[in-house]
């Protein structure tokens, strides 16, 4: 039996409405992630001037008053003997009468400057033949950073070099802005190229001690990972950086996974792996994770700001437990706290974040707990090891120097920039941690003479 012309109508028009509706479900899509571009866009660290108008009644800036005062930076007076002293006598008559001036005392005042002139350097190099075996023998001096001469005999000092790198790698100049510091402050005549020369030269001697960097990253308790987007030669790519309590470690790769990572501590690693929870680090099956609690917590206070009326109450009553947590780890700072008591909060806490899923939730806030539930045993490892950090600032505030160069000079050209990055930005990090001088250190590499960077610590822990 054929179907009357008015039931084919109302089926063509419920079928156009059906496209209709798929339609308008992939906008409603495609606006709720612009959306949140542009919501996670104003709190990445390369817009800093899309984060909103100044606040209506801004903190006083300067030192707080009363006995938050602080401590004065006042600069300590430099020990004799001095290079220059310089008297500031006494006008002739006084500058508003015009009368006699009798000297009454001597006050003093001490200063610091650049020097006038750079120190010039010549090495006589004395060359000799053994009457042996015939081979030409050459002196070298310890201040010495290469043993070229004729066409390359004019070099560039070894503390001139590091501060080069240290002005590239943590300070971000660019090499055109580096080789105007050398020339215009220090009166070292020093070209763009010769700076990108010194960085890639530097980090060819700093090759031993980033190795040793990379075979003391497996061996720390825990690791706070984190990466950032990258550009090697116009394409893109990923800086990724770890973070112990003794090392730091830095790597350029095309990809962003955790492949880096795993090649460095194997795939066994059984340390505490403090991430933002990037599922590529889930690999890592025999390691305890941490997920970051200031992500979660961020999340929280964006669902809270967005939902309405009773909509509110789970994302405040996730960020009360999440506080609530990080306050009970204050108090096992303060107090010692025996490892069965670590283990009953932890287990305490994880059972809250797991009665989340029992809970009657709808849109935003059945996602979040849905994600919490997932990861329910990641949130709180904090809690059963003192030392582990609850989040993954160690790892974002290493990466804030790089962002600071992406900013400036937007990455590296070639491959070997890209390795003398990851070599130079690795060893100047570590040395900050382990308190070495990093001036010093990429001054002697230079010369041949860098010794262990851990030495002090293997010392120590022997």
């Amino acid at each position: 039996m054929d179907a009357c012309p008015r039931c084919l109508i109302l089926q063509r028009r419920l079928e156009e409405l059906e496209k209709l509706n798929q339609q308008l479900q992939r906008q409603v899509e495609q606006l709720q992630h612009q959306l949140d571009d542009v919501r996670r866009a104003g709190k990445r660290q390369a817009a800093p001037f899309r984060k909103g108008p100044p606040k209506p009644e801004p903190k006083t800036p300067g030192r707080k008053s009363g006995r938050q005062h602080g401590r004065h930076g006042h600069r300590q007076p430099p020990e004799g003997p001095f290079d220059e002293t310089h008297e500031a006598v006494l006008p002739a008559a006084c500058p508003d009468c015009f009368g006699t001036v009798d000297e009454s005392h001597i006050d003093e005042q001490f200063q610091v400057d650049l020097p006038k002139q750079p120190i010039r350097r010549r090495f006589r190099i004395h060359c000799g033949r053994c009457r042996q075996c015939g081979r030409s023998v050459r002196g070298h001096h310890e201040l010495q950073t290469s043993d070229a001469t004729g066409a390359a005999a004019s070099q560039i000092g070894p503390q001139a070099q590091a501060a080069m790198v240290i002005l590239n790698k943590t300070a971000g100049l660019s090499h055109a802005k580096v080789a105007a510091v050398m020339t215009q402050l220090l009166h070292i005549p020093v070209t763009r190229g010769a700076s990108a020369q010194i960085i890639v030269r530097a980090a060819r001697r700093l090759e031993p001690a980033y190795r040793e960097i990379l075979q003391h990253v497996p061996r720390q308790v825990w690791l706070s990972v984190d990466e950032t987007g990258w550009r090697v030669g116009g394409h893109p790519a990923w800086l990724h950086v770890w973070v112990g309590g003794q090392v730091t470690a830095y790597a350029i790769d095309s990809r962003r996974s955790a492949d880096r990572l795993e090649q460095v501590i194997g795939i066994h690693w059984t340390g505490k792996l403090v991430h933002d929870g990037w599922a590529s680090y889930d690999r890592f099956l025999f390691a305890q994770h941490q997920h970051c609690q200031a992500h979660i917590l961020c999340r929280a206070h964006e669902l809270e700001k967005q939902a309405h009326g009773r909509g509110r109450a789970f994302p405040r009553e996730v960020i009360n437990l999440f506080q609530e947590s990080l306050a009970t780890r204050d108090q096992f700072a303060a107090f010692e706290v025996s490892a069965s008591k670590r283990e009953q909060a932890y287990a305490y806490y994880v059972d809250q974040v797991l009665a989340f899923e029992k809970r009657r939730l709808s849109g935003g806030n059945a996602t979040l707990a849905n994600h919490l539930y997932i990861y329910a045993e990641r949130w709180f490892t904090f809690l059963q090891t003192p030392t582990t950090p609850a989040t993954n600032w160690p790892a974002e505030q290493a990466l804030r120097p790089a962002v600071v160069n992406r900013k400036v000079w937007g990455g590296n050209r070639t491959p070997v920039g890209s390795h003398a990055q990851e070599v130079t930005m690795s060893v100047l990090a570590t040395c900050r941690q382990q308190m070495q001088n990093a001036l010093l250190y990429v001054s002697q590499a230079l010369r041949g003479m860098a010794g262990s960077l851990f030495a002090s610590a293997e010392g120590a822990n022997q």
